[in-house]
């Protein structure tokens, strides 16, 4: 029986999480699996919400993944993390950075971000999971653009995806400026 996989990328527009799902459909191809997209590329600009939904297999006919049916949830920030919460299976995988991007409101007095209390609820409520300190992974690396490959590696050692490195590496190298293959390839082996 083929090996379905559905999964969910999900952050604040500026973080690359379109290129992230980019990166896995092409690796996916690559290998000859079927693939079917949807995104919200309409958010993408810098603070908003973004969203893709990828559909890996043979028996994948349909782009968006009903509620309760990701295997597997790459979450840029943690709120967003809880937020599509909702669209993992039990027993699903959640790969997360564990560093927050306020929203503006926040940044302002009007409303307040319990980081601790977000982290908490998904230690809680999700057996497979993955946190991801983006911010000293910024600090190693020497830059932060490079979190949706730093998530991609993370979800690679989850267990929770089909594809392996080499995969995304020649995904990357398709579809990245040649002078930041190197960056890209210590942010994959990063965590």
């Amino acid at each position: 029986m083929p090996r379905n996989e559905n999964i969910i990328l999900c952050g604040i527009g500026g973080q690359g999480t379109i290129l992230a799902s980019k990166l896995l459909a092409a690796a996916a191809m690559k290998r000859g699996m079927a693939v079917k997209t949807a995104e919200t590329i309409g958010m993408a600009q810098r603070g908003g919400s973004v969203f893709s939904h990828i559909r890996l297999g043979d028996d994948v006919h349909a782009p968006l993944i009903a509620p309760g049916q990701a295997d597997l949830i790459i979450a840029f920030e943690p709120a967003e993390a809880v937020r599509h919460l909702h669209m993992l299976k039990e027993g699903g995988c959640v790969v997360t950075s564990s560093h927050p991007i306020f929203p503006t409101s926040t940044l302002i007095g009007q409303s307040q971000y319990p980081v601790e209390e977000i982290l908490d609820y998904l230690k809680n409520h999700v057996s497979n999971l993955t946190l991801v300190d983006s911010e000293q992974a910024a600090k190693d690396l020497g830059s932060a653009r490079v979190l949706n490959v730093v998530l991609l590696g993370a979800a690679i050692r989850s267990g929770a995806l089909s594809l392996n490195e080499d995969d995304i590496l020649e995904a990357i190298h398709e579809r990245v400026a040649e002078r930041f293959h190197a960056l890209n390839e210590n942010a994959l082996r990063y965590v």
